[in-house]
């Protein structure tokens, strides 16, 4: 939830209090509230309780959950594309530019506190006043939004718009947290606006705390409702009150302003632009388009799994911020505890796969599907039955709904399903999906990504089938495959033609290919310099300053490749699993079968594919 205030792609021309005050105190900005919040704490406690005061703290964190749960449910909404409105990607630098969204949450409990210093007025407020909040409804429907209605027309003449607004503007596929992303300065104007009713009622002393909090509690809410680009209210609710056409904004009637620019101005009650004339002519018809628009039927689903408890916030439907960056731990996570538990407890619950994320290339709809589990869970025994099941089912629901080819990824293709991958096919011969592995594109990536030259290489790990798949092809070119043991000289024998395969001191091979299971202690053994290069599914949680190790097996996307604004796991942005990538090859050149069990795909034919489709190879070295 703590994120930079690092602010991305500002306004062309960007004018006079652009940056937010706080700038340069990044993630460390919300200290700025550590005395107030210390001292209502300690008043609450062993002072007078005023509600006002005391209720800043916990509302500032009700409002980014509030926040965060619309996120959430837009980017699954929009994930799954039913009622979508706006069908174009979202991309990283959208997300980098809206990273400070929580930025104006600092800002309301900065105001209330000083507001609460300044003002004798504001202390010891009734819970609820009726006049009051009706008065706080009534100044929002004249004042606020008529001079927010000329504000924001103002705010497109091009002066204003290249200093300030274009920097909201940007962002063209709206997402809840877009609403709030502005220069500093227009947020002051905004929030000037809005403290128009708030005052009023504070000094004619008809306020109330639910006046104060509620009214702010309205504006996220509406905010969000108008950015989330999926719509949703119903249809019979306009057919039964017509008159909350003028009175309510939808979601699609806000989108058509970021589309078509010049129309739909107003806040949130669009009377004012029906009666100054901007009301775009297509608001109708884009709100009953996008509310009967069906959801997606996918050409190809990835299935994938959660990895560490804290993999719930970094995925695309958790913290944003989080999201889009390759996956690290994160100290301020650790203070969640309480909904880390809580959410492994649902887990254990939830018993089915569900959309993650969506992309378009080259024609194909793809799906990530993800498995409510985690990394631990799979290894449990007690869960083997469920999972295999919860894949099963997973496979099912991906054919009845349109999916041509289904990619295992992460432990989803390790479990005992994929073992038995051709007793599952054979028991239902009527299955059209093809189940795809990525064996072969992941041996592919190790063997592309071992240098030229090299005459040796170290297996080290659980031989699996990626690796008999990599001692074949480098025993075909005469490169030496070293194990530290004889029997698992022995076991790689009754896999792979024996000429190359030798026993070798630990400390001789310099290029090392490691796999599950492997003891990273080992490493402490080679020789400085040395490469090590996973086939596994997993990175080492073990480095070595004076060696260099590469990504697990991954390629990056080409850049026809949409929609993508987050990082599979710890891979870099727009780069993508071999084991995923491998679907995706797998339906683009049409191949008529499946690649699980003991099947393995020509690696050069693969590796070919991937690279005429525009995949390139990841040179990127992990650094320590």
């Amino acid at each position: 939830m703590i994120s930079s205030s690092q602010t991305h792609n500002m306004a062309s021309k960007p004018g006079i209090l652009t940056d937010w005050p706080w700038k340069p105190l990044g993630s460390f900005k919300f200290m700025i509230l550590s005395p107030w919040i210390a001292h209502s704490m300690y008043s609450f406690i062993w002072g007078e309780r005023d509600p006002v005061y005391h209720v800043i703290f916990p509302f500032m964190l009700i409002r980014m959950l509030h926040n965060q749960i619309w996120i959430s449910i837009s980017r699954y909404q929009t994930a799954k594309g039913k009622s979508k409105i706006v069908d174009k990607g979202l991309e990283f630098e959208q997300v980098d530019r809206e990273t400070n969204w929580d930025d104006q949450i600092l800002f309301t409990a900065l105001v209330y506190y000083i507001g609460y210093m300044i003002f004798p007025m504001a202390s010891n407020l009734p819970w609820w006043r009726i006049d009051g909040v009706i008065l706080t409804a009534i100044l929002h429907a004249g004042p606020v939004e008529f001079l927010y209605y000329w504000l924001h027309r103002a705010l497109h003449h091009h002066y204003l718009y290249s200093r300030y607004h274009s920097h909201h503007h940007s962002s063209i596929v709206t997402e809840p947290i877009t609403s709030v992303t502005h220069p500093f300065a227009e947020h002051l104007s905004y929030f000037t606006l809005f403290a128009i009713p708030m005052l009023t009622t504070l000094f004619i002393k008809k306020s109330s705390v639910a006046a104060l909090y509620g009214y702010v509690f309205f504006i996220d809410f509406m905010n969000n409702m108008g950015h989330c680009n999926f719509e949703f209210i119903p249809k019979k609710l306009l057919s039964y009150f017509p008159i909350l056409k003028y009175l309510s904004y939808t979601p699609s009637f806000h989108s058509l302003h970021h589309t078509k620019f010049r129309a739909n101005y107003s806040l949130f009650m669009p009377m004012y632009d029906y009666i100054y004339g901007t009301v775009h002519k297509s608001t109708d018809a884009t709100y009953e388009t996008s509310l009967m628009r069906p959801k997606e039927s996918p050409d190809v689903v990835h299935l994938t799994h959660l990895t560490t408890l804290d993999s719930i916030y970094q995925m695309r439907l958790g913290f944003a911020s989080l999201a889009s960056n390759p996956q690290t731990s994160k100290w301020y996570l650790h203070l969640m505890w309480p909904f880390t538990m809580f959410s492994m407890l649902i887990t254990w619950i939830c018993g089915r796969a569900f959309v993650l994320e969506s992309n378009t290339f080259n024609d194909l709809k793809l799906q990530s599907w993800i498995i409510p589990r985690f990394k631990t869970q799979y290894f449990s025994k007690g869960q083997n039955i469920t999972l295999n099941n919860l894949i099963e089912e997973t496979i099912m629901e991906a054919e009845l709904n349109g999916a041509k080819v289904i990619s295992l990824g992460l432990l989803n293709q390790k479990h005992q399903l994929n073992a038995h991958c051709e007793l599952y096919i054979g028991r239902l011969p009527q299955l059209k999906i093809k189940v795809v592995d990525g064996s072969s594109l992941a041996a592919a990536t190790v063997l592309n990504n071992i240098p030229k030259g090299t005459n040796q290489v170290l297996l080290r790990g659980k031989f699996n089938k990626v690796a008999f798949a990599i001692a074949n092809a480098l025993c075909r070119k005469n490169v030496q495959v070293a194990v530290l043991y004889k029997d698992e000289l022995m076991d790689l024998r009754q896999r792979v033609s024996k000429e190359s395969l030798v026993v070798s001191p630990i400390n001789t091979p310099k290029i090392w290919l490691v796999g599950d299971e492997w003891d990273e202690y080992e490493q402490m053994e080679a020789p400085k310099g040395s490469l090590f290069i996973p086939f596994s599914h997993f990175p080492p949680k073990k480095m070595r300053k004076d060696c260099f190790y590469h990504y697990t097996p991954a390629m990056i996307t080409p850049t026809t490749f949409m929609n993508s604004h987050s990082c599979e796991n710890w891979l870099p942005r727009r780069v993508m699993s071999a084991w995923r990538i491998a679907g995706i090859i797998h339906a683009l050149e049409g191949w008529n079968v499946h690649e699980c069990g003991d099947t393995i795909l020509s690696i050069e034919k693969v590796w070919e594919a991937s690279i005429r489709h525009g995949f390139q190879p990841l040179k990127n070295i992990l650094t320590n």
